[in-house]
């Protein structure tokens, strides 16, 4: 049997290449990985679609256990073996801090879906009075059906592969492996030809890519986004009052606190999260050019439209009536367009933390042992901010690939969107681990008060603004030549500021308030900015209720 190692680390893959070439990898290895299938609660569907709603808001799985899907406990010695020959580094390196998505974006994710959709269609066959041949199933046959779902495991998935290498199909395979599971059961053995009825194989893929999406998403990268999110809502607050030289093109400009900074990026990813979570997920299930030609011809009595409008909202998704062979994949664009603009806002927090690293406005916690040079023995260097930019560029790319070619399809349908859709657990794969290294660099910092206060006491020429703008009010004439003549390519101290204020023909009132300045105090609204910008992106976090459909 071929159920050990190779086999079934392949089939938990998140790369499609890595998991092709496992087979041939070690051969000799008789070592089996260790899964575990708590699997063990009913597989229930929301039957609402709510057209405001995402995957996620209007597509729920409730109280399905879903999130229990096989645990991957791939460890040892094997593993080490198997994970140096993996050509993609999320299923070698970087394997035990994304895998929490192999059991929905792997091979293994998909087949369970795929049997998932199968036997959820012959059950709704069921419940259609005009198909007489498919009898209301009793309530032993409808739970073992249910077992099939709930009891899927990586033995199941690799007979399907079995099957698959005589059918080279893989839908047909799952068809063929139902078909098996259930010819001994006196009641389902009579419509086993029922299973996969007028069904094209993109009517099962599509929705089993639709369910991958929404559980990886739901149960996997959002509690990692919000957890982004959350973290640098803190972080603003707890530094909101603390000044900070600004840096305009590089160069010292009006003074802000670092709070403030830091908050702008926790309202701008948490405004791309609510984004995400206002995508709708959308299945269709039209047959094999969107028009119900084989289920008419059948049934002509049945409005087949609304059958499948029903069938794809008990799955928990949005409904799209309008298709060819395939779902448009229109909703997949907008999807990985949404986490490329978050992947993109977060580079630009990467790379501005890696900068104020760079001017020690931050240090960062060591950590015994780790070693941050191999020849400078003094350094520390930001690499979880590295390791999550370029992780995100990873991610950006695949995703946006995806995004632009999905929604192509020669006529009818063609079969390119078939093999780049194995590619989605890259993308999202690349995602989670730059989202986990930036939170991991998030927990070393440790802000350099001194730094930030000897930086700005460096800088009194940034006064220049405050006092050509009191100049103005007050009707003095070139006050901004006055100050450019003073200021720009000069040495500016707080003497030669003071002096300048004092020769100034300003009311005593004005002219005392600007003789208070200095470019630690010079920081106008930052302060209640970075509070009140952490607290709206907590509550446009807050305010997103996963999982959650309309009832």
């Amino acid at each position: 049997m071929e159920c050990g190692l190779l086999n079934r680390g392949r089939l938990s893959s998140l790369n499609p290449i890595s998991a092709a070439t496992t087979r041939r990898r070690h051969s000799e290895s008789k070592e089996f990985l260790s899964f575990h299938y708590p699997l063990n609660s009913s597989f229930q569907l929301s039957t609402s679609c709510s057209r405001r709603g995402f995957i996620c808001k209007t597509s729920t799985l409730r109280d399905t256990n879903i999130s229990t899907l096989p645990a991957m406990n791939l460890a040892g010695e094997n593993f080490e073996s198997w994970s140096l020959m993996a050509l993609s580094p999320l299923d070698g390196r970087y394997w035990g801090k994304v895998k929490d998505l192999a059991p929905y974006m792997s091979e293994y994710g998909l087949i369970y879906f795929r049997v998932l959709v199968e036997i959820k269609w012959l059950l709704k066959l069921s419940q259609i009075p005009e198909v007489t041949e498919v009898p209301s199933f009793s309530e032993e046959a409808e739970s073992y059906m249910q077992g099939l779902i709930t009891g899927f495991s990586i033995n199941d998935a690799l007979e399907v592969k079995r099957i698959e290498k005589v059918t080279n199909h893989d839908v047909k395979a799952v068809e063929y492996f139902l078909k098996q599971k259930c010819q001994s059961h006196p009641e389902i053995s009579k419509v086993l030809e029922f299973f996969h009825f007028a069904c094209t194989s993109e009517d099962i893929n599509n929705l089993a890519h639709a369910l991958m999406l929404k559980e990886a998403i739901n149960r996997v990268i959002f509690p990692v986004t919000d957890e982004l999110i959350k973290a640098l809502c803190n972080m603003a607050k707890d530094t909101a009052h603390i000044p900070m030289l600004s840096h305009t093109h590089g160069q010292p400009a009006s003074p802000t606190t670092l709070g403030k900074e830091i908050s702008i990026f926790a309202v701008r990813l948490s405004r791309e999260r609510q984004e995400l979570s206002q995508v709708e997920i959308m299945g269709k299930f039209a047959g094999a050019v969107g028009n119900y030609n084989a289920h008419l011809a059948a049934y002509p009595e049945i409005n087949w439209p609304q059958i499948a409008e029903e069938f794809v909202k008990s799955l928990g998704l949005c409904f799209n009536p309008y298709v060819t062979q395939i779902e448009t994949h229109d909703y997949m664009a907008k999807l990985f367009h949404a986490i490329v603009r978050f992947n993109t806002i977060l580079i630009d927090f990467d790379t501005d933390v890696w900068s104020y690293i760079s001017k020690r406005y931050f240090k960062q916690i060591t950590k015994a042992g780790e070693i941050g040079s191999s020849t400078m023995p003094h350094k520390v260097n930001p690499i979880d901010f590295e390791n999550s930019e370029g992780n995100l560029g990873k991610a950006i790319g695949s995703l946006r690939h995806l995004a632009e070619k999905l929604p192509i399809s020669r006529l009818q349908r063609d079969l390119t969107d078939s093999t780049a859709l194995r590619n989605m657990g890259e993308g999202l794969g690349h995602s989670l681990l730059a989202y986990k290294s930036a939170l991991v660099g998030i927990a070393k910092l440790k802000v350099n008060e001194a730094c930030l206060h000897e930086d700005l006491n460096q800088a009194w020429e940034v006064l220049a603004e405050p006092i050509q703008t009191v100049m103005r009010r007050y009707g003095v004439p070139e006050p901004y030549e006055k100050l450019k003549q003073l200021t720009r390519g000069q040495a500016v101290t707080e003497e030669s500021i003071r002096q300048f204020i004092e020769g100034l023909e300003l009311p005593r009132e004005a002219k005392t308030n600007l003789l208070k300045l200095t470019p630690h105090t010079y920081i106008g609204a930052a302060t209640e900015l970075a509070r009140t910008a952490a607290d709206t992106a907590l509550n446009l976090v807050n305010g997103v209720k996963v999982l959650e459909t309309d009832s």
